[in-house]
C-alpha cells in the first residue's frame, strides 16, 4: 500500500485526549452522524461558512483496504447537502434508493435535494444498462456513459456532465460546488484505461477546484496484496494529487464487534513549504446505525 511521507503526533496525550478535535481541524465535522452533524466551532473558525472557504478548491481522496469505506461517502454527502453546497454525485457502486435510505437516517432527503436542484445524481448502474440496451435519454440528450458502447476509454461525456451540472446559474444560491464519486475503481472494472481515469479526475479538478473554487471527493479501493496493477497505479497517482487522504483499513487482528477498523488521516503539507511534511493521525472506529464513533487506538470503551 502506498504510504506518503508523514509525521506523527509528538505525545500520547494528543492521541488519547483530542481525537475528535483533530478530526474537526482536518475537515468540516466529527464524522459523527447525529441530529446536528456540524460541530460547535471555536472562535478562530468563525463558523461553518468560513470552514467551507478554507477548504474550498481541495481534492479529498477516500481509500479503503480490507474494509468498506462507504461510511465516509455517506458522511461527505450528508454534510455538504446540510451545508447548502451544490453537489454532483457520480454513484458508480449503488442505486439511488440505497444512498437515499442511508441519507434519511442521517437527516437528509436526497429526493428533496434533487427536486430543489441542489443534488445532481448520476446513477451509474442504471445509466450503463440504458446505454447497453439502447434506451433513449430524456430530451434526446447524450448519456454521460455513452463511452461504454464505444471504445470504453473516452470519458469526455461524463466530464461534460459534471462540468455543466456544477456550473452556477444566475438563480443559484448554493455555496461552493462539490463533486463526489463512489467509487472510481469501478471504471477500471468497466474497461477504462488508468490514464483515462486519471485524465477524468484531472479535468474535474481543474473545472471544480480551480475554476469553480469547489471541492472534489473521490473514493477508491486499494489492497496490500492486490495483483491489480492498474488499480494500484491509479491509487498511487491520486495520493500524490490529493490535499487530504482518509484511508479506512480493516483490523490486522481480524473481526471485532467493538472496533470495526482504523482510519488514517493524512493531511498534506503545503507545496509552497518544502520543509513542511505530511501530518498523519490514526484513529479506530465503530460504525453504528446513525453515527460513527472514533477513538484513539486501544481506547475503545470495550477495552477500558
Amino acid at each position: 500500500m502506498f504510504q506518503p511521507n508523514v509525521r506523527h503526533h509528538s505525545t500520547e496525550l494528543d492521541k488519547c485526549m483530542k481525537p475528535k478535535l483533530a478530526l474537526n481541524r482536518l475537515h468540516h465535522s466529527k464524522f459523527c452522524h447525529s441530529d446536528n452533524p456540524v460541530p460547535a466551532l471555536s472562535k478562530e473558525d468563525q463558523g461553518q461558512g468560513s470552514l467551507l472557504v478554507v477548504f474550498q478548491g481541495k481534492f479529498t481522496l477516500l481509500c479503503n483496504t480490507k474494509t468498506n469505506g462507504s461510511f465516509l461517502v455517506h458522511h461527505f454527502l450528508s454534510f455538504y447537502l446540510k451545508a447548502g453546497c451544490k453537489v454532483c454525485f457520480v454513484a458508480l457502486l449503488q442505486s439511488f434508493s440505497h444512498y437515499n435510505i442511508i441519507a434519511q437516517k442521517l437527516g437528509v432527503s436526497l429526493t428533496a435535494a434533487k427536486e430543489r436542484g441542489q443534488l445532481v445524481f448520476l446513477e451509474g448502474l442504471k445509466s450503463c444498462f440504458g446505454v447497453l440496451f439502447g434506451e433513449e435519454q430524456p430530451g434526446g440528450q447524450t448519456s454521460p456513459f455513452q463511452w461504454i458502447s464505444k471504445d470504453g476509454s473516452n470519458l469526455k461525456t461524463m466530464y461534460e456532465f459534471v462540468r455543466t451540472s456544477l456550473m452556477p446559474s444566475a438563480s443559484d444560491s448554493w455555496k461552493c460546488p462539490v463533486l463526489l464519486v463512489d467509487e472510481l475503481s469501478v471504471l477500471l472494472s468497466l474497461g477504462v484505461r488508468p490514464v483515462d481515469v486519471l485524465d477524468f479526475v484531472h479535468y474535474c479538478r481543474v473545472a471544480v477546484c480551480s475554476q469553480l473554487k469547489g471541492n472534489v471527493v473521490v473514493l477508491v479501493h486499494s489492497s496490500d496484496d492486490s495483483e491489480d496493477e492498474e488499480n494500484e497505479l491509479v491509487v498511487k497517482s491520486l495520493c500524490h494529487q490529493s490535499n487530504l487522504i482518509l484511508w479506512a483499513e480493516g483490523l490486522a487482528t481480524g473481526f471485532c464487534k467493538d472496533v470495526h477498523g482504523q482510519l488514517k488521516i493524512i493531511q498534506k503539507g503545503s507545496p509552497k513549504l518544502r520543509a513542511e511534511r505530511n501530518l498523519l493521525r490514526i484513529y479506530q472506529y465503530k460504525i453504528q446505525d446513525k453515527n460513527v464513533t472514533f477513538f484513539a487506538r486501544g481506547m475503545s470503551a470495550a477495552v477500558l
